[in-house]
């Protein structure tokens, strides 16, 4: 009996050193990224006071500026991740807007995931939403200033999340989360929500399509976005978002739609023309008297190595008196010049 035993014995812990020299021997990969971007802002109206601008990451007039300057980490081991998005500068203080006054503005992201299979994984902590075309990081985006749609949010979520293959080009992903935007959930609201996106593309990858979800805590928020490749030079998006909330006393009822046609005669140059409308039925919170607003926006892309330039001309007309001319006097209209610069490595 001993000697089985003593057998058992020595098989299990052959077996436990097999086990570590297997996750020994597993390769561990680290990788860093980051990027710089800044800009300068002219609003040709030149009002005394304000800035004329109702979306998010570049509220600022005739002044040279930092958007972000960021560095992101992703650790690799086996089925293990964890990423840690850092950034610093305008663009990181809005995104974490609940948090200013804190460190915590600076975390983009910071999340683990754990890959069961090649068709299952599970996240857990703080990414950027899944909702929508635009990104927080502005070497992600072909304009440099936003829409309204990504400006209303969502921005980020702070939960846990399961992203499922279903098969070729299909997927999906379920995750409940915190109040959107709050990395804790604030104390007067401990609720949670639920996040969803269902994609797909065709074979050849020139036809993607995503439909979004999130909802809980009052807000209900459905999201389509859909790109497609027609040539080399030519290629389309469309972001739209339909989003219904009932907080406190004021309810909302917005949506929004944004078309990007993308030009790129050479590898060198790019051209996007977006055209942005955003609607409130019931509150305009951010937009004044108006409820409702289309914005036409072009840029130009010059790429150099690393660094691309971004020349930028925005129209925005508003159903209301939103503006400000330079004689102090209200209008529906606004137009300006941005001159970015986005360096990522």
């Amino acid at each position: 009996m001993l000697k089985k035993i003593s057998a058992v014995c020595l098989a299990f812990f052959g077996l436990g050193s097999a086990s570590a020299q297997t996750d020994s021997a597993k390769k561990a990969t680290t990788t860093f990224t980051g990027s710089v971007d800044v800009y300068y802002r002219f609003n040709f109206n030149d009002p005394p006071a304000g800035t004329n601008n109702y979306t998010s990451f570049t509220n600022s007039k005739n002044s040279f500026e930092l958007g972000m300057a960021s560095i992101r980490v992703d650790h690799t081991i086996g089925k293990v991740s964890a990423t840690a998005d850092i950034g610093f500068g305008r663009r990181a203080q809005e995104f974490s807007y609940n948090d200013v006054g804190t460190t915590l503005t600076a975390v983009k992201q910071a999340f683990v995931s754990y890959a069961v299979s090649d068709k299952l994984k599970f996240s857990f902590g703080k990414w950027a939403t899944h909702c929508g075309w635009e990104l927080l990081d502005a070497y992600a985006n072909r304009n440099y200033s936003m829409s309204y749609g990504f400006s209303f949010g969502p921005f980020f979520h702070t939960g846990i999340k399961a992203d499922f293959s279903l098969g070729g080009k299909t997927a999906m992903m379920l995750g409940v989360a915190n109040p959107v935007d709050y990395v804790s959930a604030p104390a007067n609201n401990s609720a949670k929500m639920l996040i969803a996106q269902l994609s797909t593309a065709s074979k050849n990858d020139k036809l993607k399509a995503y439909l979004n979800f999130h909802g809980g805590t009052g807000i209900t928020q459905f999201n389509l976005v859909v790109s497609g490749t027609l040539s080399s030079e030519w290629s389309l998006a469309y972001d739209g978002s339909l989003n219904t909330s009932k907080v406190t006393d004021q309810n909302s009822s917005w949506k929004s739609h944004a078309l990007y046609v993308n030009y790129d005669p050479s590898g060198k140059l790019g051209l996007t023309l977006r055209g942005d409308y955003f609607d409130d039925r019931k509150l305009a919170p951010l937009l004044g008297s108006a409820r409702k607003v289309f914005a036409t926006t072009l840029s130009g892309n010059i790429r150099i190595d690393n660094l691309t330039i971004i020349p930028e001309l925005r129209l925005d007309n508003a159903s209301g008196d939103s503006f400000i001319k330079g004689n102090g006097t209200a209008t529906r209209s606004t137009a300006g010049f941005i001159l970015a610069a986005v360096y990522r490595f």
